[in-house]
Order: C-alpha cells, then sequence, then structure tokens
C-alpha cells in the first residue's frame, strides 16, 4: 500500500471505550467526504468486520492469513460503501499472539505487508484489540498517528499512563531496527565497492567509536 496520507490506530487496553465506534463511523464520514479509506480490523472479536457485514468466518481469509503470510491485503480487502474498503478478522486472529511469538520481526509483519500493497488510500484506519501483545505492536508499527478513546476517570488515566510508555518504547525499538539496517547495508555496499567481505555482525570498525542514536520520536497522540 502506497503510504496514506494519514494513518490511523485506535487503540485502548480497556475494552469497551468506543474503539470500533470510532473507526467505523470515522471511517463512513471520511469516506463521505470524498476520501479514500481503509479499515483494518485487528481484532478476533471482529466486531468492525460485523459493523460492516463482512462475515467473520473462520473459513474466509481474513487479516490472519495475511499476517501468517498465506495472502495478500489485496486479496481480502472488500469494497463495503463508495470510498469505503476493509479488511476484516474473525476468531483466528486470537492465535496469532502465540504462531508469531517466535517470528524475526513480528512486530514489523502489518507494516510489511502494507508496504508490499500497491493500492493507495487517503486515511488508512487500524481498530485494535484491548491488549498490548502482539497485534497492537503491528499496529503501532504500521502507524503514523494514534487515536486512544478514553472514559474521563481516573483509572482509565492510570491506564493511559501505560499506553504512552509502550508507545514510546515500540517508536525506539523501530527507530533502533531502522538504525541498524541502514548501517548493514552501508557496510555491505562498502565492502561489495573494495571487493572484500563485510564485518561480523556487532563487530566495530577500528578506532571508530559506535555512533549515537538519535533519540526516537513516538507516534501523534
Amino acid at each position: 500500500m502506497q503510504k496514506s496520507k494519514r494513518s490511523i490506530a485506535v487503540m485502548n487496553q480497556k475494552g469497551g471505550v468506543g474503539k470500533t465506534t470510532t473507526v467505523v463511523n470515522l471511517g463512513a464520514a471520511l469516506a463521505g467526504a470524498g476520501q479514500r479509506v481503509c479499515l483494518i480490523d485487528l481484532d478476533p472479536q471482529a466486531h468492525t468486520s460485523m459493523h460492516l457485514k463482512l462475515d467473520p468466518d473462520p473459513e474466509q481469509p481474513s487479516i490472519y492469513d495475511a499476517l501468517a503470510g498465506k495472502v495478500s491485503l489485496a486479496e481480502i480487502r472488500r469494497q463495503v460503501a463508495e470510498n469505503l474498503w476493509a479488511i476484516g478478522s474473525n476468531l483466528d486472529l486470537a492465535a496469532a499472539e502465540i504462531e508469531l511469538s517466535g517470528v524475526v520481526g513480528r512486530e514489523q509483519i502489518l507494516r510489511d505487508k502494507l508496504a508490499e500493497d500497491s493500492t493507495s488510500f487517503d486515511y488508512l484506519l487500524i481498530d485494535c484489540p484491548p491488549s498490548l501483545g502482539i497485534l497492537t505492536l503491528n499496529a503501532l508499527a504500521a502507524v503514523d498517528e494514534v487515536f486512544i478513546p478514553l472514559q474521563p476517570h481516573f483509572l482509565a488515566l492510570h491506564g493511559l499512563s501505560k499506553l504512552l510508555d509502550t508507545i514510546e518504547l515500540v517508536a525506539a525499538r523501530l527507530a533502533d531496527a531502522v538504525l541498524e539496517g541502514k548501517a548493514e547495508q552501508k557496510t555491505s555496499a562498502k565492502a561489495a565497492a573494495e571487493g572484500g567481505d563485510a564485518p561480523a555482525e556487532g563487530e566495530q570498525a577500528a578506532g571508530k567509536p559506535k555512533a549515537k542514536r538519535p533519540a526516537p520520536k513516538p507516534p501523534k497522540t
């Protein structure tokens, strides 16, 4: 998917705060205003899918199959109204937390899938599950902004601080991964140009201190 003008994860580890309602109604309003909108249901409860009359039948391919590498996002995306598309979910997605736990780069699977998709949208909205597991981390890695529906009372505000800490942690990990990837590419390119071998992973050039990494910027909230 080509870079959306705005990519937003609607999340809160607490259930019943209006995440699905926000995603569905905001998406419908934007589509009605002429914007091209794609919704992704990343919650195993599949409430966004049911809102949009997408069949949550486990026999039908869903976002679970895309995360598992079985299908592309284009194969499971459905147009549900004018200017509005959706990628549905089902209960199989609950198994993704366990199945992806040993996969390298598991937090960035959704981001990579979006990068492979050639279809462009003005808005990408992701409905997250009420937890801070692998699925929510995938959503955070794939977007630039986070919307947090919140009830105005003390316990909800207490949970918000933990959620903001998680967002900052994910941003830091992604910044490290990007910097390390760029450093490896430069080292390999230099070695190829000189006809030598790239240094082993973790080695530093003699006499050159390890570069300091800039402080990461968390997604906008």
